[in-house]
Formats: structure tokens, C-alpha cells, sequence
């Protein structure tokens, strides 16, 4: 397994999980003190979703009524969340590429996006330019 680390606001930094994902990370592990969690555990949700990856969220305790910490699957479903209620707690998972919650998502769409981030849709693009002229106005 290949983790990676990734702390408070880079939360916002789509390229940072998307650098990750290049890496061949496996879960990324992500603890914040300072942004808001629910808006947090949202955005960790998508970021495990769009790159195939689990997530381990984490946050202070005083925080779990909002955003209470877990860990995310591949396919961006929570596999376990700690209590919302303030209570001190720890979520622990097995990470399984061939649960339920990871096989689709580990054994297809990740390699599916990697190859279609690697060019196969380059001989498709159309260049036109009409869409380069950026004079225009509505």
C-alpha cells in the first residue's frame, strides 16, 4: 500500500489528490484543524471518487457534530465515520481493492481515466478558430 499526506487547506487543491493519484497513491490521509469539516468531508468525498482512492478523513472531535472523521472508499462512499457526537474515536478499515465499495472503481475507472488522461481522446480533438477569438462579446 502507498500513502500520501495531505493537510488542512490543501483540501481545495484538486492537482495535489490529482498528483497523488499519478504517484499510484492507494489512500491519502488528510487531517484539517482550520477549514470547515463539512464542506471538508464533502470535497474529500470527490476526491476519492475522482481518483479511484481511499481517503482518510480526520478532524478534532469538537468538530464531529458538522463533519465527523472517517474513511472514504474509492468510489467516494463513506466505509466508516466516527461518532457526531464529540466523543474521542478512531475509524478503522480494511482497504480491500476487491470490496465492494473499491473493485469497480480500483479495477475500472482508474485505469479508464488514466488512459483517457494519457491522449486516446488527441486524435478527436477539433481545432477551430472560432474558438480561439476571445474578442468577442455577449
Amino acid at each position: 500500500m502507498r500513502f500520501g499526506c495531505l493537510l488542512g487547506m490543501e483540501i481545495h487543491y484538486p492537482e495535489l489528490f490529482a498528483e497523488y493519484e499519478k504517484l499510484d497513491v492507494d489512500c491519502v490521509l488528510f487531517s484539517t484543524t482550520g477549514v470547515s469539516p463539512g464542506n471538508a468531508a464533502a470535497q474529500a468525498q470527490g476526491h476519492a471518487a475522482a481518483n479511484s482512492y481511499w481517503v482518510s478523513f480526520s478532524v478534532p472531535t469538537q468538530h464531529s457534530s458538522i463533519g465527523p472523521s472517517g474513511v472514504i472508499a474509492p468510489n467516494g462512499e463513506w466505509l466508516e465515520r466516527c461518532p457526531a457526537d464529540g466523543s474521542p474515536s478512531v475509524a478503522v478499515v480494511d482497504l480491500d481493492d476487491g470490496s465492494e465499495a473499491a473493485a469497480e472503481a480500483v479495477a475500472y475507472a482508474r485505469p479508464w481515466r488514466r488512459k483517457s488522461r494519457g491522449g486516446v481522446y488527441a486524435a478527436h480533438q477539433v481545432t477551430d478558430s472560432r474558438s480561439e477569438d476571445r474578442t468577442a462579446a455577449f
